[in-house]
């Protein structure tokens, strides 16, 4: 996301980029110094390292945020020493895409520019029963912290305060968090892109051939894949189906014995984690991507299986509201479990039905996508600095 967003930014600034040094800065130099004639080459790249306690965080993954403050006081006064060298125009805090962490930018003398920013949202209290119990104790944690912290958490508030139309959302639940809690306005941006290079021709699905369906993500509570298995074993037995599951983690095996237990196990194929060109291969290969997160942003996968020509089924929240009309998918609403389960299933049986349908929405797949390219993203990024340079009344030049 931060590289999507640097280096196509580099066609028009003149960056100063700080970045965290361990996982980033041996293949942020050798990309430099094998593409010496893209602009991204001439980003001016300030590395520093951060301190980790991997085990701490195994016990209470909010001590990610102690560790990730103290790297932002440091990024902070880096700024301050080369500001005094580079003289910056504006300063726009991009990752990462969460509102906890705002950095220390905000507290200098420039034109500020925040997001996009995520995690404002809650998860649907109705859908606690549908995760179990771990995720129904996650999940109810970070409501309530949500709660709690959006109303309390001051550097959030002032950072969004000195923003003020620098202020960008990943989504629009975001951007409603924004003005409800913080009294704060600003724009709604996706955090996630694609090379806007997508191809013009979709996979025809043949006659006789079953309807394939793309999941694609980690296997954790929030991701939902279980409610996709329970729609598709209520379909009845003339609606020919694939389901084509990617990713992996702590409930694959219990994915697997679900779509035992419900006798669909011979129509799901479970892949694991598989290399980049063989997850977009099963993508190509495949008619319509189903999405099922409970709690996401926008999610790279909408994002790309638009651009591949795939019509998109998915929830009517998050960012998945956002990216997903009616000219490229379908979004069903999250009321309750049994509901949005009996959505899922009439979805698919819709577009099993109607190939000329899910043509028309895949082509309408990768006309959405054009919106999300890097390049049309920069472009209204561009714009949005150009509304706070003009508000401090300073020409564009370098950015930090």
């Amino acid at each position: 996301m931060g590289w999507g967003f640097v280096s196509h930014l580099a066609d028009r600034y003149d960056l100063d980029v700080i970045v965290e040094e361990e996982k980033f800065r041996a293949e942020i130099e050798r990309w430099q110094a094998e593409n010496p004639q893209h602009p991204a080459a001439l980003i001016h790249f300030h590395f520093i390292p951060k301190k980790r306690n991997r085990f701490l965080r195994k016990i209470w993954p909010p001590s990610y945020y102690w560790y990730y403050r103290r790297w932002h006081c440091q990024a902070a006064q880096l700024a301050r020493e080369l500001d005094q060298v580079r003289d910056f125009d504006l300063l726009h805090q991009l990752t990462m895409v969460g509102y906890r962490e705002p950095g220390y930018l905000w507290q200098q003398e420039k034109p500020f520019v925040w997001g996009p920013i995520g995690g404002a949202g809650f998860f649907p209290w109705r859908f606690l029963g549908s995760v179990g119990l771990y995720g129904a104790a996650y999940y109810l944690a970070y409501n309530f912290y949500n709660m709690v912290q959006l109303r309390l958490l001051g550097r959030a508030r002032r950072a969004a305060a000195r923003a003020g139309k620098g202020l960008i959302a990943a989504t629009g639940e975001n951007l409603d968090a924004a003005r409800r809690y913080w009294r704060c306005d600003g724009y709604v941006l996706s955090e996630v892109g694609c090379s806007g290079k997508g191809g013009s021709r979709i996979t025809r699905r043949e006659s006789g051939e079953p309807l394939r369906i793309l999941w694609s993500g980690r296997h954790t509570p929030g991701k939902g894949l279980n409610l996709a298995l329970a729609a598709l074993a209520e379909l009845p037995e003339s609606v020919d189906w694939e389901l084509h599951v990617l990713g992996q983690g702590r409930l694959t095996d219990k994915w697997q014995a679900q779509a035992g237990q419900l006798g669909i196990t011979g129509r799901c194929c479970f892949h694991g984690w598989v290399a980049r060109d063989e997850a977009l291969a099963l993508a190509a290969g495949s008619h319509v991507a189903l999405i099922t997160s409970l709690r996401d942003l926008t999610s790279t996968v909408t994002i790309e299986a638009m651009e591949m020509g795939l019509p998109v089924i998915a929830p009517d929240h998050c960012g998945f509201a956002d990216a997903i009309n009616e000219d490229c998918g379908i979004l069903v609403p999250v009321s309750r479990p049994k509901s949005l389960i009996k959505g899922f299933a009439q979805a698919v049986a819709h577009l099993e039905g109607d190939e000329m349908l899910r043509r028309r929405l895949a082509l309408g797949a990768l006309a959405r996508a054009k919106k999300y390219s890097w390049s049309n993203k920069v472009e209204r990024l561009a714009s949005i600095y150009e509304v706070r340079l003009a508000e401090c009344e300073v020409p564009k030049r370098k950015v930090v």
